[in-house]
């Protein structure tokens, strides 16, 4: 059987050919995304794996950079592939009706560990990338009140809460964090990284004893999520009133008055571009550092 056909037009990032990746992860055992020496990460486990495929060393870059125990649904990268390796994508056969990269996304399969999955490869229209491209990212965080903790099979996506949550009080603190902040108070500090951010979503949802938080901003500084969830479960236990956290955006560091929630409770669910014709748009929009 014929190979699939290839386009005749690449797109090409400095004479290589961008693709993107749609991925999800179980992050429980992965020293988070980012690729770090001695640990198991998901881009190290990803890295090594298309470096194998393509016979030359890959690297993907994300649209955001998971902590250790974070897990995604929706995490979207890039990587650029040189046209010489690209021909190590395509299998000798191919099964009729598949798409370009569905041989190479089944392979991966193989390679890959259970706890990571490539979902889908394309072609990068021309001014992609993964991660100065994107308009927003969308996170859940999960939680049980049930007296029992978290059903087995739920454990490693859901934090055991033990004390009741007052989840009115949450939703009422969290309208107030909305909008363009900086949100120092509530990042751990990177060197000559912003921490002025587009909020747009954080609404709370109850169903039973689960209680989930639904996350969404233009982007996310370090531990940002797990922070504004910490906060409001303070405010939810009645241990900090309502007005609290938003009295916390005029801190200029990450407060110590509450801890993190637990990172396993966290999931990267999707990630927003625009249309096709944006993109470049996007990616100098998002390059302009934000100053406070």
């Amino acid at each position: 059987m014929r190979r699939p056909k290839r386009p005749t037009r690449l797109t090409r990032v400095n004479d290589h050919v961008r693709l993107r990746l749609d991925i999800a992860y179980d992050g429980t055992d992965f020293a988070g995304w980012a690729p770090q020496s001695g640990q198991r990460t998901v881009a190290g486990v990803l890295d090594d794996a298309l470096t194998t495929v393509f016979r030359t060393p890959m690297r993907l870059r994300a649209a955001g950079r998971t902590d250790t125990g974070v897990h995604a649904t929706g995490q979207v990268v890039h990587v650029d592939v040189p046209p010489a390796a690209l021909p190590n994508a395509y299998p000798r056969s191919s099964r009729a009706g598949e798409s370009e990269f569905e041989p190479l996304v089944r392979r991966l399969g193989r390679f890959l560990p259970a706890d990571v999955r490539v979902l889908d490869i394309a072609r990068a229209p021309a001014g992609f990338d993964a991660r100065f491209s994107a308009l927003r990212r969308h996170y859940t965080y999960r939680l049980s009140v049930a007296p029992y903790g978290v059903r087995p099979q739920q454990a490693r996506y859901v934090t055991a809460w033990p004390r009741p949550l007052d989840v009115d009080a949450m939703a009422a603190a969290s309208r107030e964090l909305l909008g363009l902040h900086d949100f120092a108070g509530f990042c751990r500090h990177r060197p000559n990284a912003t921490t002025i951010r587009d909020l747009q979503r954080l609404q709370w949802s109850r169903d039973g004893d689960l209680i989930t938080a639904h996350v969404t901003a233009d982007a996310f500084c370090w531990s940002m999520v797990r922070s504004l969830v910490g906060a409001l479960l303070a405010v939810g236990e009645h241990r900090r009133p309502v007005s609290w956290c938003a009295e916390l955006l005029s801190a200029t560091s990450r407060s110590s008055d509450f801890a993190a929630a637990p990172a396993h409770g966290l999931t990267l669910e999707r990630v927003d571009y625009p249309p096709d014709d944006q993109l470049e748009a996007r990616n100098l929009i998002t390059r302009d550092l934000r100053t406070r």
